[in-house]
């Protein structure tokens, strides 16, 4: 997939993801409170962390300084404590749209794959079914699978062949555990269902 393509995908999925936002804060306060696909974030933590990918440089250098240039710690601390509303943070995935800031030493995939596993990650403990792009989620499955941190699906997953259903897609080798290309994308992120069900 090429960087423009990449890019129209993180552009549409920001936007969608904005509305879902707005949609949510509809529902009531207690939404947010809901735990999150990743672990110790609530849905709310989620919807933050996916606008932190367009900080400016000098602003992530601070914060990475400030979590002693440990990545995680950095990545958790400020999805942690976000103060800004619901609201706040859907009007700031909107203005995000049409950038293409990524946080240094990562690739546009980066952002692709933050947006469309995250969206999962708030999705699923809500009931609600969201349809993941299969090209995108293809060329994020892909991404994840030849990267190493953070995600060291190779070594994760050893022992596992993942064939997709959907899409031209599949890794690994050993016991097969074929689905759709947007689950094996979450199998590959490490949620811990998902790799419990693909074992």
């Amino acid at each position: 997939m090429n960087r423009d393509t990449v890019w129209q995908h993180i552009d549409e999925q920001r936007t969608s993801l904005a509305d879902l936002i707005d949609d949510l804060g509809s529902r009531g306060p207690g939404v947010w409170d809901t735990p999150s696909l990743c672990a110790g974030w609530s849905v709310r933590n989620v919807a933050a962390h996916l606008t932190h990918s367009t900080m400016a440089p000098p602003r992530m250098l601070w914060e990475a300084i400030r979590s002693g240039f440990r990545f995680d710690a950095m990545v958790d601390r400020l999805a942690l404590a976000d103060p800004r509303s619901p609201a706040e943070i859907s009007a700031h995935l909107r203005a995000a749209v049409g950038s293409r800031r990524h946080p240094p030493g990562t690739t546009a995939f980066e952002p692709l794959i933050d947006v469309l596993v995250h969206a999962q990650d708030i999705c699923v403990p809500l009931g609600i079914d969201r349809p993941m792009p299969v090209d995108a989620a293809v060329a994020a499955a892909e991404r994840v699978w030849e990267m190493g941190f953070p995600f060291r699906a190779r070594t994760r997953l050893a022992g596992v062949r993942l064939v997709a259903t959907d899409a031209d897609f599949a890794v690994g080798a050993g016991r097969e555990h074929a689905a759709p290309v947007r689950e094996l994308l979450m199998v590959l992120t490490g949620r811990a269902a998902a790799v419990a069900d693909a074992r």
